[in-house]
């Protein structure tokens, strides 16, 4: 004859088998293994789900709601990122607020790192008192040990995705703001273009007057996004100046100074020297430093306008010192090298290459890391500088090339800690995003095009037409449609 159970016994058999989660059989090893797996599998899947059916309610609802609201702002991120990524970076970087209020522009990101550093300190909360719910005790010695190392696998999974994202805010924070300028007003086009003043100089050892090596102007159309490169050769002799103090010091085109020691002959790359060693640059050029440029630059501005005869209101300056770790945070470059070129300088004239040459950089198709790519870029001693100059074209487009969305996205931190150390320019942050950013997506699909004001190309280097490169960067930039006239 059975015995009846008592009702207490009943209603309770009755619970565990309606809610094996919150009030299983702590006597069977084989429930509780079972519902600790489910347990663990659910805190990584969706934050929060294990307190709701088994723990403290309130936790895992607020668990739950931050873990909602995270993959709202997620998805709602891929979908600008896909759909509208210059609305999508003006928003992140603060560049919708207005000048007046520049200093605000860094809050929006720092609220998505306290956010993330919020969200992955929840997480471990939520993760230990998952365990705290799995009641170790109750299941098998080998489960034990197995469900304790998956669950803080997953943990470190799951929130290494967030510390980094967190880190990635905080860098993209620190080197907008450290590069480009705040509160500087946004220059409309001309002529329907954005120009800007690209110059690399090497402050290496020794040097005690930085001189620009690299001399080019960046064309970008305001309207397409098609992008044009005017090489400047570095000795380019007597030019002219756009209106201001040195076309005031030089009506009838640069000469050089006076002095000797302030520059060897009159090349544009002398502007440097003789403008802020030899002369007060500062009176000639006053408020630079509030401006976020030197009078040095300054000068080179006005010499590069009165050359091909645009509007250049913007620079952006390239360290070499520091060229190598951009380079290698891209992941290396690929150039197809056309000669052999010697690693390094002679120590005086006439020295044979074989005495000071440390290396060599071979013909052919290479994958280059940043110290080969940038002695790409200086070799000079066994070609010529115009030949220095295509070499220098060939590695800002390799570069350019590399600036792909997976090789940001996987050397993001890398790539904008190395790029803070050598750039320095005065490209205000409101011209950033959106609109450079929206015409680098539209030149993306585009050819880059070169002018180089070469003897190849036409111009005498030792006595330069400056009406005919003019008139080359206006044909190159504003070509004429088919029932045109080429203009004159």
């Amino acid at each position: 004859m059975s015995v009846a159970a008592p009702p207490r016994s009943r209603a309770h058999a009755s619970l565990v088998e309606q809610r094996p989660l919150r009030t299983p059989d702590a006597t069977s090893v084989e429930v509780m293994t079972r519902r600790g797996w489910w347990l663990i599998v659910l805190n990584f899947l969706l934050p929060g789900s294990a307190q709701v059916l088994a723990g403290n309610r309130r936790l895992g609802r607020f668990g739950l709601g931050a873990t909602l609201a995270m993959w709202t702002v997620l998805v709602l991120a891929a979908l600008g990122a896909l759909l509208w990524p210059s609305g999508l970076f003006t928003l992140a970087t603060g560049s919708f607020i207005p000048d007046f209020l520049s200093l605000l522009r860094p809050l929006p990101l720092t609220v998505v790192q306290i956010v993330l550093v919020g969200y992955v300190a929840l997480w471990v909360v939520l993760s230990i008192d998952t365990l705290r719910l799995v009641r170790l005790v109750r299941v098998g010695p080998l489960a034990r040990l197995a469900m304790t190392i998956v669950s803080i696998g997953l943990l470190v999974l799951s929130g290494s995705g967030a510390v980094w994202a967190a880190q990635a805010a905080g860098t993209t924070r620190d080197a907008f703001a450290d590069i480009f300028a705040q509160s500087a007003p946004v220059v409309p086009p001309s002529d329907g273009y954005y120009n800007i003043l690209l110059l690399g100089a090497d402050s290496g050892e020794g040097r005690d007057s930085m001189r620009f090596d690299s001399i080019s102007v960046v064309s970008i159309n305001a309207d397409t996004g098609a992008t044009t490169i005017t090489g400047i050769p570095r000795d380019m002799p007597h030019f002219p100046f756009a209106p201001g103090p040195m076309q005031d010091e030089y009506p009838d085109g640069h000469t050089g100074h006076a002095d000797a020691t302030c520059g060897w002959g009159s090349g544009i790359n002398q502007l440097r020297t003789e403008v802020e060693v030899c002369q007060d640059g500062n009176l000639l050029y006053p408020g630079t430093k509030e401006r976020g440029t030197e009078p040095g630059i300054e000068a080179t501005k006005d010499a590069a306008e009165g050359i091909l005869g645009i509007q250049i209101p913007y620079y952006v300056l390239i360290d070499m010192k520091g060229f190598a770790d951009v380079v290698d945070a891209l992941g290396g470059v690929d150039i197809d090298v056309q000669e052999r070129l010697p690693k390094g300088g002679p120590a005086y004239d006439g020295q044979p290459v074989d005495d000071w040459a440390f290396g060599w950089i071979e013909p052919g198709q290479q994958h280059m890391d940043g110290d080969t790519a940038q002695w790409y870029a200086r070799s000079r001693y066994t070609t010529s500088d115009f030949d220095r100059m295509r070499r220098q074209r060939e590695l800002q487009e390799a570069i350019l090339a590399q600036f792909t969305p997976q090789v940001v996205l996987t050397r993001f931190q890398q790539v904008a800690q190395s790029t803070t150390s050598i750039v320095q320019t005065d490209l205000p942050q409101g011209l950033i995003a959106p609109t450079l950013v929206d015409l680098a997506l539209k030149a993306k699909d585009q050819p880059l095009t070169t002018i180089e004001l070469t003897p190849e190309g036409g111009v005498d280097e030792y006595d330069p037409d400056y009406a005919q490169v003019q008139q080359m960067v206006r044909d190159k930039l504003h070509p004429p449609t088919p029932t045109e006239e080429p203009s004159s």
